[in-house]
């Protein structure tokens, strides 16, 4: 079963300096946190910020190009969580076919919010990996008081927020 979810924040890992999405299902409490690279966050951050840049970064190229060839994406799934290393899938619809390629979650992320595409995270990865809302996600990492901070910033955060800060 597929769970309908959003993003309800980004924060970075304080052991690692590791960008983190947390996603959020709309149908229950679990969030689930998935570390992300620098290059992926950035591109993440930029589109729900709404900051265009002169030139277009690598998903928006990715898309532009889609675009072209009038493709769009119906969806994308975190489908499966190995070792720790997450899996997704992006699903594309053309004027001739429909396929699914196989793509990292953070980039699968990037290119969804790019086609206002819906994300969705299979009931396994939920069941191996999520957090329920009201646990601290961030204080596993940090038990510090200023991971407590930040715990409490990340509970209260929600996706309108990303367009109230510029960088």
């Amino acid at each position: 079963m597929l769970h309908k979810v959003q993003i309800a924040g980004m924060t970075i890992d304080p052991a690692s300096n590791t960008p983190i999405i947390i996603l959020k299902s709309q149908e229950s409490d679990h969030m689930i946190p998935i570390w992300i690279g620098l290059f992926e966050a950035s591109s993440i951050a930029s589109i729900l910020q709404n900051i265009n840049f002169e030139r277009p970064m690598t998903h928006d190229l990715f898309k532009n190009l889609l675009d072209r060839l009038n493709i769009s994406i119906s969806k994308i799934e975190i489908c499966d969580l190995e070792e720790n290393t997450y899996f997704a899938k992006i699903y594309f619809t053309g004027l001739e076919s429909s396929f699914c390629m196989d793509a990292r979650p953070s980039d699968a992320i990037a290119i969804a919010l790019r086609f206002k595409a819906s994300i969705f995270v299979d009931e396994k990865v939920i069941e191996k990996s999520a957090i329920t809302a009201g646990s601290d996600p961030a204080e596993i990492l940090d038990k510090s008081e200023e991971g407590k901070k930040w715990a409490d910033y990340l509970e209260n955060l929600s996706p309108e927020d990303f367009g109230k800060y510029k960088v």
